[in-house]
């Protein structure tokens, strides 16, 4: 093995190889090697102090495990080994890192051990290391969660594998991504976030499919994952024999090459190839990640298993006082590091958003289950007693409330030219931000907030129409939010006044430009209530391209509110495209729209719904959202209408809006 270390390098090997082959001999262990203490070494960035407490704790961490003998031709771990549910990738992420991907969806517990399932994992981790480039630049582990279910999900192995790669296998954890994560995965990941240093807590990421490109090149992900790569599990494998049989392959035919900066004066040096099985922990590399990721709303619109969500939090009460005591002298000894890269935190931070909020799994929405709502038959004799006198009368309550934030970038003088009406701003809490260009700090607004949904952070994102000094900034966010469906419920003149520049090009087959992003219309398709067109987004400074969904309800009436059905059908089609597309949820999004989707979300899974509390929440985050008290008593006609769809409430129970006369 070669690897090129500077002087100060190869002293702080010779001096670990001094301090742990002295402990060695005493237990009448055999003596490590040159390129196993390379491997400790390079995983803690050659602070000898920390790379000998990996060295101890991936020592216990094997023998605990049973993990010493890792033989490939046991026909348990062959046959582990072709589920294929664990590989390397070929090819690197942008860092060089290599590429590790967990499938959930072929993982079935009843078939297999955890001690099987962790061995695989060695064995190929193992081979992985064998490589400089990997051990220099480390590792970044996808967990892949399309269309898994409960039963592929196994919450002991997850402690067990998140607690390998934290901290006892000598490999630098960069990054793990979570992609498609479905809502039952909420709960139990809130548990195994404890056991996942603070520093790692910030690069841990929940994407969908089309964000992976963000993080990973396309060329090294697979064809189901938005990449070009064909299947190559079988190749990896083979690969893998080889490290574990001393052939001591090309890792460099496998793994893409990656140019390395020289950093000093470097030598090489070669040293003999490791026997061992064993050297793998896991850290996070301590430069700050400057990378966020929008997670827009996934849309499971399938019903929220409740017996599984319930038997889920039963196991991790049941489980966790008795791992937080396994594990208690664990983490005692890293609570005492000082470094950055060691700094200690049971509650996780919130999500940093140096460009634009990014929507985290481990991060609450501010709707989520509680049990102060009514159910549907509530609902409709609410609204039959209050009439709409009442529900004007709730709705002005709430338009009294004092705003919950403050607009100071809204109202600065570079900015206010950026707000199509003087009365309608964005709080400074939930804004979007944009990248800063030519160094300009304004250049960083744009009228929108990030809204969270049922049971999602930074589900939505809404705005204002955008006006023609404002088209750029728009698609800049489209673009940098990685937005692929966009709702619109206006029209763009109503009542004789603009309501929403032409920010698209509207006719098939035409094309706009708007600096350095060309927006082409490939096709329009013109229903009784709703325009689809289907937008190439082209971005020429990178040349990279993406298919953009616009979605427009043309039924709005100039005044009052539509009725409630072809609206109920719209959001539906809304559902339907984001789920066909696998992507992200849409930008323009009107407190109407907003307010529906989160109360039939929640109907879906509790059977109540709080339209009061569901408005003020998003007016605490958009503000003024529901400007006229008809929005709001329409939110209710639609939440009911869709009942009768559903059958929850007779057809034959009117809704009764209008006062009787002796009122």
């Amino acid at each position: 093995m070669a690897a090129e270390l500077t002087d100060q390098e190869e002293k702080v090997i010779q001096q670990f190889l001094e301090e742990i082959n002295v402990s060695q001999e005493s237990r009448h262990r055999s003596p490590v090697s040159w390129s196993a203490a390379c491997k400790f070494l390079m995983a803690r960035k050659f602070d000898l102090r920390r790379a000998i407490e990996l060295f101890a704790s991936h020592e216990a961490t094997r023998e605990r495990e049973d993990l010493s003998a890792v033989e490939p031709h046991d026909k348990f771990i062959q046959k582990e080994l072709e589920t294929g549910k664990f590989t390397l990738l070929p090819g690197r992420d942008k860092s060089c890192a290599a590429v590790a991907l967990f499938t959930a969806r072929l993982h079935f517990p009843p078939q297999t051990t955890h001690q099987v399932v962790l061995k695989s994992l060695v064995y190929q981790l193992d081979a992985a290391l064998e490589s400089i480039d990997t051990q220099r630049h480390g590792l970044v582990f996808i967990y892949d969660m399309t269309e898994s279910k409960y039963a592929n999900f196994d919450y002991d192995l997850s402690i067990k594998i998140l607690s390998l790669l934290k901290g006892a296998y000598p490999a630098r954890l960069k990054r793990v991504l979570i992609v498609t994560a479905p809502l039952w995965f909420k709960a139990p990941f809130k548990i195994l976030r404890l056991f996942v240093k603070e520093k790692l807590r910030d690069r841990v990421y929940t994407v969908n499919v089309g964000e992976l490109v963000s993080f990973i090149p396309k060329e090294t992900l697979p064809i189901q994952l938005g990449g070009t790569q064909t299947p190559c599990h079988q190749v990896w494998l083979q690969v893998c024999y080889q490290c574990a049989t001393n052939q001591q392959p090309d890792l460099g035919a496998y793994f893409a090459a990656c140019p390395t900066a020289p950093d000093g004066s470097h030598i090489s040096v070669s040293r003999e190839g490791s026997t061992e099985a064993d050297n793998h922990i896991s850290d996070f590399d301590s430069e700050s990640s400057k990378d966020t990721v929008n997670e827009k709303h996934t849309h499971e619109d399938k019903e929220k298993e409740k017996e599984e969500a319930e038997e889920m939090d039963e196991k991790i009460k049941d489980h966790v006082s008795s791992r937080k005591r396994k594990t208690s002298d664990s983490r005692k000894s890293t609570q005492d590091e000082s470094t950055v890269n060691e700094v200690p935190g049971e509650d996780m931070p919130r999500k940093k958003r140096p460009l634009s909020s990014g929507s985290n799994i481990l991060d609450d929405s501010i709707h989520m289950p509680d049990s102060n709502g009514v159910n549907i038959q509530e609902l409709l004799n609410k609204v039959n007693t209050l009439k709409r006198r009442g529900l004007f009368q709730e709705y002005g309550s709430i338009k009294m409330e004092a705003p919950s934030g403050t607009f100071n970038t809204s109202k600065l003088k570079t900015n206010l030219p950026k707000n199509r009406y003087t009365d309608v701003l964005c709080y400074d809490h939930s804004r979007v931000t944009l990248p800063v260009t030519e160094d300009d700090p304004s250049t960083d607004y744009i009228n929108a907030n990030f809204v969270d949904g049922y049971m999602q952070k930074n589900a939505y994102i809404s705005t204002q129409g955008p006006l023609p000094k404002t088209f750029v900034d728009f698609w800049r966010m489209i673009w940098h939010n990685n937005t692929r469906v966009i709702v619109m419920t206006t029209r763009t003149i109503e009542r004789s006044r603009m309501k929403c520049g032409q920010y698209w090009p509207n006719e098939a087959n035409s094309d706009e430009q708007f600096e350095e992003f060309i927006v082409y219309n490939n096709s329009v398709s013109e229903g009784k209530d709703l325009t689809e067109s289907c937008l190439m987004l082209h971005n020429t400074m990178t040349g990279e391209s993406r298919e953009v969904t616009h979605l427009q309800f043309t039924s709005w009436p100039d005044y009052g509110v539509p009725p409630a059905a072809p609206f109920l059908d719209f959001l539906f089609k809304v559902r339907a495209v984001q789920e066909s597309a696998t992507k992200e949820m849409g930008s323009i999004w009107t407190g109407t729209f907003i307010t529906v989707d989160i109360c039939l979300r929640r109907l879906e899974d509790l059977g109540n719904v709080d339209v009061r509390e569901t408005v003020r929440k998003i007016r605490s985050q958009r503000a003024f959202s529901i400007q006229m008290p008809d929005q709001y008593v329409f939110c209710h006609q639609a939440i009911l209408e869709q009942a009768m769809k559903q059958g929850l409430i007779s057809s034959m129970e009117q809704i009764s809006l209008e006062d009787s006369d002796s009122d």
